[in-house]
């Protein structure tokens, strides 16, 4: 079984199958990517180099919008991506502990 899948073919993210540990390999496309931190089931991972402002597409729609250079093989999440809808959903201190 794989250990990623991608859940349309137009989704630029992979979604962990089986939970992974730090130092786990993956393989997207043909090629191995390390795993830098343990991601349990259901976390993204970005399939191919995604830049600032590039859209997040996963279930065939967009999710949200990179705020950094995420490499493919790395853990796409709020640290790196904000929702292009919903600002309460990202860390911006201006909607925490409100």
């Amino acid at each position: 079984m794989s250990k990623l899948m991608k859940l349309n073919p137009g989704d630029n993210v992979y979604i962990v199958r089986v939970p992974l540990q730090a130092n786990d390999s993956v393989e997207i496309d043909g090629k191995s990517y390390v795993i830098k931190q343990s991601l349990g089931f259901g976390h993204k991972i970005a399939a191919t180099s995604l830049h600032p402002g590039d859209k997040i597409i996963k279930f065939g729609i967009p999710i949200g919008s990179a705020t950094e250079h995420i490499s493919a093989g790395e853990h796409v999440h709020l640290h790196n991506m904000k929702s292009d809808y919903l600002p309460t959903y990202t860390l911006n201190n201006e909607f925490v502990n409100k």
